[in-house]
C-alpha cells in the first residue's frame, strides 16, 4: 500500500477538526489554488507547499477553523433577512458577523484562537488598512471587523492594523461606542446581535434610519402579489425564502454540481440587495422584489424583477464541456486568429511596457542633498558650494488593481466577433498578468431561445401579468482572478462552441460581474464590457414593455458609474454604446477591438 504524502495527512487532520467543530460528519475540507471559500458543507483552503510551511499551515487551519465556526454558529436565513444593500454597509454587516464566530470559537479553545490570530496576521498583509495614509482609506469593514474582535475576546488589535485603525477610533468610539459594548451581551444570540449590528450601522450612517411612506395606495397589493410569486418560487428548498445560501446550493444541486465561489457570492449579494432598499441603486431601482422588503421602501418606478432565480446558473466553462473537446475549440481559435494575434500582441507589449513604466522607480531631482546627479555636474565644476545638485529615488505608486473583462455571448457575436473578443480578452489576460494586474474574464447569454424553463413555469402559472424577465441567466466564468493564465487558457475555447451563443440579458449580468469586483480587495478595480447590440430576449420581451431590459440596464450603469467604485468602461462593436456608458468608444469593425481594448485600459492606468 502506497504511503500517503504529509499534506493528505493534513487535510484529514483538517477535515477532523473542522468535523468536529461544526458537529456535522459530512464537512469537508480540501485545497485549491484559487480564493478559498465555503461552498455548503465542502471547505476549500489555500494550498500549502509539499514542506508545509508554518506560514501557510496556519492560514489554512485558521480558515478551517473560521469556515466551520461559521457552519455551526451562523443562521443564512436570518443573516441574509436584515441585511443592508449597500455595498459598504453590507461589507461591514458580513466582517461583524464573521468577527462574531470567530469570537464564539476563541473564547472556548485556545488552540483555535491561535490558528484564527495566525491567519488574521496573513490576511492583514494584504488588506487596504496597512496601506492608508489618510481616514478615507481605511476600509470600515475591516475597522469594525478589529473593534469588534477587540470587544468581544478583549484581544488587542494587531500591530500592522494598529496605525490605520487609530485614524478612525475616535470616531468609531464616539458614533458607535455603545453599539460595541452591547454587542457583548448577544454573542450567542444572532437575531439579538444582527439588530445591534444594524442599530450600529445607523449610528455610523451607513445605512437610513427612516423608512420614505408608500408612493401611492396601489403599491401594497402590487407587493403582495410579488410576495407570493417570489415565495412559490422559493419554496423548492427546507430553509429557501429569504436565505441566499441556500438558494445558492439549490441551483447547485438543480445542475448536480457544486456551488461555485461565484454562484454564492452573486447570489447573496443579489438576494440581499433586493431585501433592503432599493432606492439605494438609482432613481428607479433595479434589483427583484423579496418577501420581506418593506413596501414604503419602493420608489415609484420600481419594476424590474425576474420572474424566478431558480433555473439561472453560474458556471465555469469545465461545467458545460469536457476538457478533450476545450483544447480542442482552442486549437480551432489559434488556427482561425495567427494573423490577428501578431498585431494585438504588439499592441499588448506597448501596453504592458506602459504599466511597467509606472511601476517603475523614479527620481526627485534638485535636492540638497542624497545621490550626486551627473547631469548637473557643470554646477558643481563652476560652483562647488552650488546646492540642489542631488537627486533621491523614490518608488512609484502603483495602486493594487483587478480587471474584469465581461463579453455578451449573445448569438449576434457569433463568428468573427466572437472569435476576436476571445482572443483580445486572452491577450489581455497574459499581458496584465506580466504587469501584477489580476484579469478575470467573465460572459453572459441564456440558456435557452425565446425562454426557457422560466416561462414554462409562468406557462403553467396561468400567464399572470408583467412577470418580469422571462428567461434563464447563463453567466459563464472563463478565468478568475485569482487564477493564473495558464490555466484558464483552454477555457476561452469554449466561446467557440456551436449552440452556445443565445440571447443577452446585460444588466443583471453587469450587477452581476459588479459584484464579485466588489467582493475583491484590490484598491482599484475595473469592469470593462463588450458588447454589440441592446439587451434582447424575445421572451421577455413579448411580456413586458418594449424597452423593460434596456431601461434596466440604464440603471444599472447610473448607479454604477455614480455611486459605485468600480471604473466601468465599454466597447460596442457595431453598436452605439456612448448613449448608455459614460466611458465608452463604439467599433465598427471587430477587427479594431484588440487595439481599442488596450488603448481603453492604457487610458485608465494613465490617467492615475
Amino acid at each position: 500500500m502506497a504511503e500517503r504524502s504529509p499534506l493528505d495527512s493534513f487535510k484529514d487532520v483538517l477535515s477532523g477538526a473542522a468535523r468536529s467543530m461544526a458537529r456535522d460528519s459530512e464537512v469537508e475540507v480540501s485545497f485549491t489554488a484559487d480564493t478559498p471559500h465555503t461552498a455548503g458543507k465542502a471547505i476549500k483552503v489555500p494550498t500549502p507547499a509539499r514542506a508545509l510551511p508554518a506560514d501557510q499551515v496556519a492560514l489554512a487551519r485558521g480558515f478551517a477553523d473560521a469556515s466551520a465556526l461559521k457552519l455551526r454558529h451562523h443562521n443564512a436565513r436570518v443573516h441574509g433577512a436584515s441585511a443592508p444593500a449597500d455595498a459598504v454597509a453590507r461589507a461591514v454587516y458580513d466582517a461583524v458577523e464573521q468577527a462574531r464566530v470567530e469570537a464564539i470559537g476563541s473564547r472556548a479553545m485556545a488552540g483555535v484562537r491561535a490558528n484564527l490570530n495566525h491567519a488574521l496576521d496573513l490576511r492583514l498583509k494584504s488588506d487596504p488598512i496597512r496601506r492608508a495614509r489618510s481616514a478615507d482609506e481605511v476600509p470600515l469593514s475591516t475597522a469594525l471587523a478589529l473593534k469588534v474582535r477587540e470587544r468581544l475576546t478583549g484581544q488587542a488589535v494587531p500591530k500592522e492594523a494598529a496605525p490605520g485603525l487609530a485614524m478612525i477610533d475616535q470616531w468609531l468610539e464616539d458614533k458607535a461606542g455603545a453599539d460595541l459594548d452591547a454587542l457583548g451581551l448577544a454573542i450567542d444570540d444572532q437575531r439579538a446581535f444582527q439588530k445591534l449590528t444594524s442599530a450600529m450601522l445607523e449610528h455610523l450612517q451607513l445605512i437610513d434610519t427612516e423608512v420614505p411612506p408608500p408612493s401611492d395606495e396601489e403599491e401594497p397589493q402590487e407587493q403582495g402579489e410579488e410576495e407570493e410569486e417570489q415565495q412559490e418560487d422559493g419554496d423548492s428548498g427546507e430553509d429557501q425564502p429569504g436565505d441566499s445560501d441556500a438558494l445558492a446550493e439549490a441551483r447547485a444541486d438543480d445542475r448536480g454540481g457544486d456551488t461555485e465561489e461565484g454562484e454564492t457570492e452573486y447570489s447573496d449579494e443579489f438576494d440581499a440587495d433586493s431585501d433592503e432598499g432599493a432606492d439605494d441603486m438609482g432613481d428607479e431601482g433595479m434589483m427583484p422584489v423579496r418577501p420581506n422588503r418593506p413596501i414604503g421602501d419602493l420608489p415609484p418606478g420600481f419594476d424590474y424583477k425576474p420572474y424566478t432565480l431558480l433555473h439561472d446558473e453560474i458556471v465555469t466553462a469545465e461545467d458545460l464541456c469536457d476538457e478533450d473537446e476545450l483544447l480542442r475549440l482552442r486549437g480551432f481559435l489559434d488556427q482561425q486568429l495567427v494573423s490577428l494575434q501578431g498585431a494585438v500582441t504588439k499592441l499588448a507589449n506597448r501596453l504592458q511596457r506602459r504599466l511597467m513604466a509606472q511601476q517603475s522607480r523614479s527620481w526627485d531631482f534638485d535636492q540638497e542633498e542624497g545621490l550626486l546627479d551627473a547631469a548637473r555636474l557643470a554646477r558643481i565644476v563652476i560652483d562647488p558650494t552650488r546646492s540642489l545638485s542631488y537627486k533621491i529615488e523614490r518608488d512609484a505608486e502603483f495602486r493594487d488593481t483587478v480587471v474584469t473583462l465581461l463579453i455578451d455571448n449573445s448569438g449576434s457575436m457569433r463568428g468573427r466577433p466572437i472569435s476576436i473578443a476571445a482572443i483580445s480578452a486572452d491577450i489581455m489576460a497574459r499581458t496584465l498578468e506580466r504587469c501584477g494586474v489580476k484579469t478575470e474574464i467573465l460572459g453572459f447569454t441564456t440558456r435557452a431561445w425565446k425562454g426557457g424553463q422560466s416561462r414554462e413555469d409562468w406557462l403553467a402559472a396561468g400567464r399572470p401579468p408583467m412577470p418580469g424577465r422571462l428567461n434563464d441567466l447563463r453567466h459563464i466564468i472563463y478565468k478568475k482572478a485569482d487564477e493564473p493564465w495558464r490555466r484558464a487558457r483552454k477555457n476561452l475555447g469554449l466561446m467557440m462552441r456551436e449552440g452556445l451563443l443565445k440571447e443577452n440579458i446585460d444588466g443583471e449580468a453587469l450587477l452581476w460581474a459588479h459584484q464579485r469586483l466588489i467582493a475583491r480587495n484590490e484598491e482599484r478595480r475595473i469592469l470593462m464590457v463588450i458588447s454589440d447590440g441592446a439587451p434582447v430576449d424575445d421572451s421577455t420581451l413579448s411580456v413586458n414593455s418594449g424597452t423593460y431590459l434596456e431601461r434596466h440596464l440604464r440603471q444599472v450603469i447610473d448607479w454604477i458609474e455614480n455611486r459605485s467604485p468600480v471604473q466601468l468602461v465599454a466597447i460596442g462593436i457595431g453598436h452605439d454604446v456612448t448613449r448608455y456608458y459614460r466611458r465608452a468608444v463604439t467599433i465598427m469593425d471587430a477587427e479594431q477591438l484588440g487595439g481599442t481594448m488596450v488603448e481603453q485600459l492604457a487610458g485608465l492606468f494613465d490617467e492615475d
